[in-house]
């Protein structure tokens, strides 16, 4: 079921290490006229969009705090529970990641300093689909929150019966969302993008959706507004030696899989002997699983990698950049060290991807296809602007002002000179 490749040269670790995902710029000329309408029609067009897409007709977007409070009294308490135990623990990672500010005189009468300052107005897409993901919520709202952002704005698709799931409008509310839509897909993203009479508009769109809304976020980003990074199907990679549990190694890949029929599973191993164990343990668990057809499609895209040595698994790790690693290793704690590409890292053999998905305290809003390499998951920093200042003395432009005028004339911008010329010459009289 999984395909298994024995000791691959590295000239094939690019191959090994392609994504499932699809161009989404092909979809570009199917979203750019929902944005467009929605641009100019406002919650008009929204709601048509709704009936189209989710087969839902709403009289209004805007959820109301009658919906909020009789979504409370739907869960069960045992759910309510574990959703304020998560966010108390994604609450305190994130806190501690708070930005002081930094302030240096970088030579006499010339200092600098660098202030964090939140983002005032920011917008949630929160997907509905397949399975209600309240967790992102907190992972989004929580952090937002922390920041100090002034509006935080969550969009979610709603269900048949016009409501947005219980257990996201739950975790809305403590995690002190302030506005709540009934929006999905293309739609949601315009709305947040530009602004209608219900959904206000944002400065800056976070979250997750499907190849639709990945699009309708790159589109918005090119003119309108930020978004948090570019996305694709979520993965996971096992890192795995002869000392690992084959059956812990089976639940990592298909927790994994079970997201999405696009979504990758790789393992990594040094020990061949471990691999019939892992295939048997992903078969007889993968029957028992109620997203079991979405899974073994997933199924498809992941592979088992026999490598030579440890020095392969860490650089084809490097290489492959995954979203989630898992490294169920005897020496996990040095191993990891020696990873530089990756999205969040999950240490030992008790330490499953499903613990960060949820109540660790770390984010699960990951760079993925290779983003790794270059972005970072979501956090405090993602929704903060850092902004410089500084102030210069008449002594400190005696100290520095020629340093400034041979430069500018290097370069050979006579206005920027003149501007340190007259205060040197002010400063002399």
């Amino acid at each position: 079921m999984i395909p298994v490749v024995l000791h691959p040269a590295r000239s094939e670790w690019e191959k090994l290490t392609a994504r499932p995902s699809i161009e989404v710029s092909a979809l570009y000329d199917v979203v750019r006229p929902i944005l467009n309408e929605v641009k100019q029609q406002g919650d008009a067009a929204v709601i048509r969009y709704e009936e189209q897409f989710d087969q839902v007709r709403l009289a209004a977007l805007r959820v109301s705090e009658d919906e909020i409070l009789e979504a409370a009294s739907m869960l069960p308490e045992d759910l309510k529970q574990a959703i304020r135990t998560a966010a108390q623990h994604i609450e305190t990672f994130h806190a501690a990641q708070r930005f002081a500010g930094v302030e240096v005189e970088t030579c006499p009468g010339v200092v600098c300093r660098q202030k964090a300052i939140a983002i005032e107005k920011v917008g949630l897409y929160i997907p509905g689909g397949t399975a209600p993901l309240f967790s992102t919520v907190l992972m989004l709202a929580l952090p937002a929150r922390i920041a100090g952002c002034r509006e935080i704005t969550l969009c979610s698709p709603p269900r048949k019966d016009g409501s947005i799931h219980p257990a996201i409008l739950f975790a809305a509310h403590v995690a002190g969302v302030n506005h709540i839509c009934k929006a999905g897909g293309i739609q949601a993203i315009a709305a947040m993008a530009y602004g209608t009479e219900s959904v206000p508009k944002v400065y800056k769109i976070f979250g997750p959706g499907n190849q639709y809304v990945t699009a309708a976020k790159q589109l918005v980003s090119l003119r309108d507004v930020a978004i948090d990074m570019p996305a694709g199907p979520s993965e996971v990679e096992v890192i795995a030696d002869e000392n690992a549990n084959p059956l812990f190694v089976a639940t990592d890949i298909l927790s994994q899989a079970e997201h999405g029929p696009d979504s990758q599973s790789i393992l990594v191993t040094t020990s061949q002997r471990i691999v019939p164990d892992v295939i048997r343990a992903v078969e007889e668990q993968l029957r028992l699983l109620p997203r079991k057809e979405i899974t073994a499609k997933a199924l498809l895209n992941s592979r088992i990698v026999v490598l030579r040595n440890r020095r392969e698994a860490v650089d084809f790790t490097n290489l492959y950049a995954p979203e989630h690693l898992i490294i169920q290793t005897e020496d996990y704690a040095s191993l990891a060290d020696e990873i530089v590409n990756a999205g969040s890292v999950f240490l030992g053999a008790y330490t499953p991807e499903s613990a960060g998905d949820y109540a660790s305290g770390t984010n699960h809003t990951l760079p993925t296809n290779g983003y790794a390499r270059a972005y970072s998951g979501v956090n405090v920093d993602s929704f903060v602007r850092k902004i410089t200042f500084q102030e210069i003395t008449p002594a400190g432009m005696k100290h520095l002002g020629e340093t400034i005028r041979i430069m500018a004339e290097g370069e050979q911008l006579d206005a920027h000179r003149n501007a340190v010329t007259v205060r040197l010459e002010n400063i002399m009289v």
